[in-house]
């Protein structure tokens, strides 16, 4: 069992990148190997519209077709049973290195072609246990009346169709700096969010760390032939999301 964790933060250590490590020490417990990625080690872009997954009898196989820095990874990813995607939240949406992977993952799986009952057909292919994790300055109650519900959950849900499952999951004002006193902003509190990082964040790491000991459970009690995907499509929303 191999689980593939994928950090789409420019930051290697901090909130979201320690989000990812308890995460993948959960599928550790559960016997998987794992790997972590950098994703703003590698310079790419995000589809370019060539379109060589959609020729009629393309030979990608569900992998872009494109052969540049990033594709290594992508290569590790259709080999993975468990994929995790962190990123910090900006703008109210995913990293640019986030979104660019996701495209370049999730396109060349889809496909627009429906069967005769009118379901929509995909690149046949194990099941993979997905999750995706969120930092962000954002409080809950806010995020969900600013729409991020639906602008972070539509990643997943897509995820959730083509991989075969889906789990998010969102950490809440985050502790932005080391040190408030270097930076000019009166935006938020020092003090309430790092009151708030020593008492929630802990629980945001054990979230993450169940978050992966369950994709990583449910990868290993799968029933994987080679070109089946049969496990359950669904998103599991978690923190509030």
């Amino acid at each position: 069992m191999k689980a593939l964790f994928l950090n789409g933060s420019p930051r290697k250590n901090f909130n979201t990148a320690q989000m990812l490590q308890k995460a993948m020490d959960g599928t550790k417990e559960v016997g998987a190997e794992t790997e972590f990625i950098n994703l703003f080690d590698y310079e790419f872009t995000g589809c370019r519209s060539c379109f060589a997954c959609k020729i009629k009898n393309s030979k990608t196989n569900g992998v872009c077709a494109i052969r540049d820095n990033i594709r290594p990874v992508i290569e590790k990813a259709q080999d993975a049973d468990v994929i995790v995607i962190g990123s910090p939240v900006y703008f109210g949406y995913p990293t640019g290195q986030v979104r660019s992977l996701v495209e370049r993952l999730l396109f060349p799986l889809d496909t627009y072609l429906f069967d005769e009952q009118g379901n929509r057909l995909k690149v046949p292919h194990k099941p993979v246990q997905t999750g995706l994790i969120y930092t962000m300055n954002c409080p809950e109650e806010l995020s969900h009346k600013v729409g991020y519900d639906t602008l972070l959950g539509f990643t997943g849900e897509e995820m959730g169709r083509l991989y075969g499952y889906n789990e998010i999951l969102c950490s809440y004002e985050t502790l932005q700096f080391k040190d408030y006193s270097r930076y000019d902003m009166n935006l938020f509190s020092e003090e309430q969010r790092k009151e708030r990082h020593d008492t929630q964040f802990p629980i945001d790491l054990q979230n993450a760390y169940d978050l992966g000991k369950r994709l990583a459970e449910r990868a290993k009690g799968a029933n994987r032939p080679a070109n089946d995907c049969s496990a359950p499509t669904g998103v599991e929303r978690r923190a509030a999301i």
